[in-house]
């Protein structure tokens, strides 16, 4: 189920006749209201957004559907090329992509059809199940277990609770701060550390599965499975 939302009423529904032609279901809105009285009815997997809304901006409706749908798929398509306005729908909105118009017909399609994937692909993930106790991993068949290190667990539970699952190196280095001299773990330090946590996880997966914990260039570490807490 996918949401649209443009104030131009031509290009709404020539995106709408267009995805509509190729299996999406989508329901369309001309702004951030239109979304709401949308959104009190259906549960939206995807949501297509423009940034130049009447009333509420797109930005700001983005921000609140990724909090209030931190599992669905927002793509921001706009006539905003600026570096600092795509930063901004990234960071600020938490859009996983965004494009600038135009946009070929064919093009969104795929990249709707490819996030849809990768989201079904991250629901259906099997969970890990962390114990707070003794500091153990179970895998998802609950017979894979991995014992982890103090600081193990602390990058582990840190990651686990941040955005998207991702944080920077300077703030995972800083939660291992010295309560004395408040020294930092240097980046080395911290990248040796996840480089053991990651073979930790490769000894116990399925050949082909995605690493655990991938690095993300100029930010720091996302992890990518799922894990719940057991105290």
């Amino acid at each position: 189920m996918l949401a649209l939302v443009e104030d131009d009423r031509l290009l709404r529904e020539e995106i709408e006749v267009h995805l509509t032609a190729h299996g999406f279901q989508v329901h369309a809105a001309n702004s951030a209201s239109g979304l709401d009285d949308l959104n009190a009815r259906i549960a939206f997997d995807l949501y297509l957004i423009d940034l130049n809304l009447p009333g509420e901006n797109g930005l700001s409706l983005c921000r609140r559907v990724r909090q209030s749908r931190p599992d669905a798929g927002i793509v921001i398509m706009t006539a905003r090329v600026a570096l600092n306005d795509r930063i901004a729908g990234y960071k600020q909105g938490g859009a996983d992509i965004y494009l600038t118009k135009p946009v070929a017909p064919d093009e969104l399609v795929l990249v709707l059809l490819s996030l849809g994937r990768r989201l079904k692909q991250a629901q259906m993930a099997p969970e890990w199940s962390l114990s707070l106790r003794d500091r153990t991993l179970l895998g998802p068949d609950q017979t894979q277990k991995l014992r982890l290190t103090s600081k193990e667990k602390t990058i582990l539970l840190a990651l686990v609770q941040a955005k998207d699952n991702t944080l920077e190196s300077a703030v995972l280095c800083d939660l291992f701060a010295d309560e004395n001299d408040e020294a930092l773990m240097s980046k080395h330090a911290l990248e040796e550390m996840i480089a053991r946590l990651r073979k930790k996880f490769k000894s116990v997966q399925v050949e082909g599965d995605e690493p655990a914990i991938k690095s993300v260039w100029g930010v720091g570490y996302q992890l990518c499975v799922r894990i719940n807490f057991v105290h």
